[in-house]
């Protein structure tokens, strides 16, 4: 039930976020994405943003959350966000915010297998659809590396072991 609006780093992938079922996609533009969210809810805003960039789109995330929204920041693929102030979170309507890690939320044995569980049954049932966009043998783990961090890469990148 839940309206979702995607963004993505390049127009090329507009379409692939279209078929993995959102219902409008917005291409990043830290400076225009409050607005562009602002627009498509009719000035609502959203609930929630999950946002796995990290530094870069942390400021634009916390300005797309209606009041009493929650941000999720649990990447950092531009760097880890810089410290808040929790003054900031009131000022822009009583914001929540949540950094969390896989350490936490498996902190035992018990509890790591259970989620890990849980994560195979939503692959088997089809909840999950991987998109695995290329395999590499781990001789080449430099070259996924390269691919990943240079932009290349249009998915799950896989380690084979040799």
């Amino acid at each position: 039930g839940a309206r979702v609006i995607g963004v993505v780093s390049r127009a090329g992938s507009v379409d692939k976020a279209r078929a993995a079922g959102c219902d409008e996609v917005l291409v990043f533009d830290p400076q225009r994405l409050a607005q562009q969210v602002s627009e498509f809810t009719a000035g609502g805003k959203v609930d929630v943003v999950y946002d796995p960039i990290g530094r870069l789109s942390f400021a634009a995330s916390l300005d797309c959350l209606r009041p009493r929204g929650m941000l999720v920041s649990f990447g950092a693929s531009s760097g880890a966000p810089a410290a808040v102030e929790v003054g900031l979170l009131n000022a822009k309507g009583s914001l929540f915010l949540t950094r969390p890690s896989l350490a936490a939320h498996t902190a035992t044995t018990e509890e790591y297998q259970m989620r890990a569980q849980e994560v195979l049954a939503a692959l088997q049932q089809g909840i999950i659809q991987p998109q695995i966009w290329k395999t590499y043998p781990l001789h080449e783990a430099a070259k996924a590396h390269e691919d990943l961090e240079s932009g290349r890469s249009r998915g799950t990148i896989l380690l084979i072991p040799d």
